[in-house]
């Protein structure tokens, strides 16, 4: 398996494929729902590769100059619980403190906090969101 960051157009395609597979086509949800203002030529992100196949994904966005938005961490189904999820957010977290980021935050589904606070995100149980998901704000600070 590979870790690629994103900088092709053919690249990202892959993590939109992801995205459609992982997410929309399995919880039903719309493209209009999956796909925001937040995916933009600029947007970064990460694909995990098994040979051809994209299989993992998380997408990267600056809030500010010094907070970066994981998001979209999706695993194909078939491709979950093998460390690929902690593996494509560390390489989130990675690229963004090459990018000179110091903050890292996240909204995590409510069943999904204790995966992310492994990896030594709090959750801020006062910013709750209700979409598609019920998720609470989680953050990081980028050592």
């Amino acid at each position: 398996m590979e870790i690629i960051r994103a900088t092709h157009l053919a690249q990202q395609a892959g993590a939109y494929y992801v995205r459609i597979q992982g997410m929309a086509r399995q919880h039903h949800i719309s493209l209009q729902e999956e796909f925001d203002e937040h995916d933009t030529p600029e947007t970064k992100y990460i694909v995990v590769m098994d040979e051809y196949l994209p299989i993992a994904t998380c997408r990267i966005y600056a809030i500010d100059p010094t907070t970066v938005m994981l998001g979209r961490i999706v695993v194909l189904p078939e491709y979950r619980r093998q460390g690929l999820g902690t593996r494509v957010v560390r390489e989130a977290e990675e690229w963004a403190k090459e990018l000179g980021f110091t903050r890292a935050m996240l909204e995590s589904r409510e069943e999904k906090v204790h995966f992310y606070e492994r990896m030594g995100y709090q959750p801020d149980w006062s910013k709750q969101s209700d979409g598609t998901f019920h998720c609470i704000l989680m953050e990081k600070p980028l050592n």
